[in-house]
């Protein structure tokens, strides 16, 4: 299981067996929290099935996604480094199974295969990237613009014009920084003026250069 992980691709079985000795393995039904923004960091996730949505709560209790992971993959790697707490909270979007494994636990084998560190590095650094970006989307333009800008980036990560969409409308305004309406009234717009088609949870973009206008206006 740990070996599909692409954080630990590469390592040889040494490694692999390290981290598989200290892993516990954990279940979360959808919904559930993995943990709390501000709770002391206890360890790394390493999700095997499943996705999780990382999100911050401002003071007035509205969401603000950071990302979705599908497994398989990682969270909760900057604190392990840095002393911190979960610097943002993660719950379970669909059934989530997953190994847990201690920081200190972590940070032992990490001193014993520094690769493991090297690797836990690069992630740190593509998060980074990612909220760089996200502060970039949400600060400059207004909805309409994020919003045409987020359908045209979907389009180039899966490779094509048709595309599932990448969260509910109400997951989209809040990576968005908005409400659902909001989203749902653009999305409406760009159908009934021929940019998209949207059947179900899958869109096709059927004038590129239309929903580019939209980005950049």
């Amino acid at each position: 299981m740990i070996s599909h992980i692409p954080l630990f691709a590469g390592l040889g079985e040494n490694e692999i067996a390290a981290l598989a000795q200290r892993a516990v393995e954990r279940r979360f039904a959808a919904g559930e929290m993995l943990f709390w923004e501000g709770e002391p960091c206890a360890g790394i996730f390493l999700i095997a099935e499943g996705s999780v949505k990382i999100f911050k709560t401002s003071s007035g209790g509205r969401e603000l996604m950071l990302s979705l992971e599908t497994a398989p993959c990682t969270v909760a790697e900057l604190p392990l480094f840095d002393g911190g707490p979960y610097p943002a909270s993660v719950r379970a979007v669909d059934r989530v199974a997953a190994l847990f494994v201690n920081k200190s636990d972590f940070r032992q084998v990490c001193r014993q295969y520094p690769d493991v560190a090297l690797k836990i590095l690069a992630v740190v650094g593509r998060r980074l990237r990612h909220l760089v970006g996200l502060v970039e989307a949400m600060t400059f333009g207004s909805v309409t613009q994020r919003l045409a800008r987020l359908l045209l980036d979907a389009s180039r990560q899966a490779g094509g014009d048709a595309f599932d969409l990448p969260h509910t409308h109400q997951e989209l305004a809040s990576r968005l920084g908005t409400v659902r309406e909001v989203v749902s009234r653009n999305l409406a717009r760009f159908r009934a003026e021929g940019m998209v088609r949207i059947e179900g949870h899958q869109l096709q973009i059927l004038d590129r250069a239309g929903l580019e206008r939209e980005s950049q206006e």
